[in-house]
């Protein structure tokens, strides 16, 4: 599985000027470290027309990988997609060319960035498939303390079916088990290492969420505990995201299948993942 850097050698002079912008707050950077999520307003809104067209592409031309979730008593669908910023030019520009991952070294507090994967998650008007509260960590064969997703909504959303993440969460001593979220099934049968996931709705933490709009950004660590209400607006629901790891990130031999699965890594404990299925970013 060999990485198209397409458009990387070509941007050395703009990665320059890149690397030298400090365009996180100091604020937002400790938001982020203590709080495990921060949003960031219109920091993306020159790139959300081109980010449409990617994500035109990704649904007339779905992946192996494409998951379809419905609800029986709605009429709308859930699409989720993985891994296509290599065959999906504006994707792949974004990861090359936008200030993501000179962001994600400032939130992550890392000298190097390192590309993980893309998902798109497209929810129709009145889908009624609510995304549950997780943590993406626990999926990955990844461990990490220094890792951002950047979660960029392409449409305008309420706070109602805006992201919500859990304060805190990313400290938690234990990973939260993982699920599938089609019938609940344990990835991973009988794991003491694993929590189970707590009553998040009951009151006792502290949730944030947004009214967003296209160009805005939230960012979160790959243990924050987040979820999404369903999506029963008269109005369709599109978001794309971008996973990166920082200098800590290490291999990790779950007990399971993970998702997204690369049956032939060929890695080991220990090991940082490599560079040429998943690219280093930062610097460039």
């Amino acid at each position: 599985m060999a990485i198209n850097q397409t458009g990387g050698a070509k941007l050395k002079g703009l990665a320059m000027n890149i690397e030298q912008k400090q365009i996180v707050t100091k604020q937002q950077v400790e938001l982020y470290q203590t709080e495990g999520v921060v949003v960031l307003r219109g920091v993306f809104k020159s790139w959300i027309e081109r980010l449409n067209e990617g994500a035109d592409q990704n649904m007339q031309q779905l992946s192996t990988r494409a998951i379809t979730h419905k609800s029986k008593n709605y009429r709308g669908r859930f699409v989720e997609d993985f891994c296509n910023w290599q065959r999906i030019d504006a994707f792949r520009e974004f990861v090359w060319q936008s200030d993501m991952a000179a962001i994600a070294a400032q939130l992550m507090q890392s000298q190097k960035v390192q590309f993980f994967h893309d998902h798109y998650l497209d929810k129709e008007a009145v889908s009624g498939v609510a995304t549950p509260w997780h943590q993406d960590m626990p999926y990955y064969f990844v461990d990490a303390q220094q890792s951002v997703s950047f979660w960029i909504p392409l449409d305008p959303r309420t706070r109602e079916v805006s992201l919500k993440s859990v304060v805190g969460s990313h400290l938690w001593p234990k990973l939260i088990m993982p699920t599938s979220w089609a019938n609940q099934q344990n990835f991973y049968p009988d794991q003491d290492d694993f929590m189970a996931m707590p009553d998040i709705d009951n009151g006792d933490y502290q949730i944030r969420a947004w009214a967003i709009e296209p160009g805005d950004v939230v960012a979160f660590n790959f243990k924050t505990v987040h979820g999404a209400n369903s999506n029963t607006v008269p109005s369709r629901n599109r978001t794309v995201s971008f996973r990166l790891i920082g200098d800590d990130a290490r291999y990790v031999q779950r007990p399971g299948r993970t998702s997204p699965s690369y049956p032939d890594i060929n890695q080991q404990d220990g090991q940082k993942l490599r560079e040429d299925w998943f690219p280093i970013i930062y610097p460039r």
